[in-house]
């Protein structure tokens, strides 16, 4: 997946100059097409810094958690087969 140049706060930032001003003008005064900031708000929606925060958070805890899950399914299969052997 291609890294942004705006991070997330810094898009939700964008957004909410976005409610003040002219997609068109804080388009061009960022740097990005007018598509992107639609993309974004339809992302972000009327989310604040902090929420993107805690979003990213919670992201990072899910990943760990599938892990953890993924782990722990294989580890029953192991030792399915083991007890299958045995028997």
């Amino acid at each position: 997946m291609k890294k942004s140049r705006y991070s997330e706060e810094q898009i939700v930032r964008i957004l909410r100059e976005a409610d003040r001003d002219s997609i068109v003008e804080v388009a061009k005064r960022h740097g990005v097409s007018e598509a992107s900031i639609y993309a974004w708000r339809k992302r972000f929606g009327e989310m604040v810094s902090s929420d993107v925060k805690r979003l990213k958070g919670l992201e990072v805890e899910n990943t760990r958690l599938k892990k953890l899950v993924a782990e722990r399914d294989l580890e029953i299969e192991v030792m399915k087969e083991i007890a299958a052997k045995k028997w």
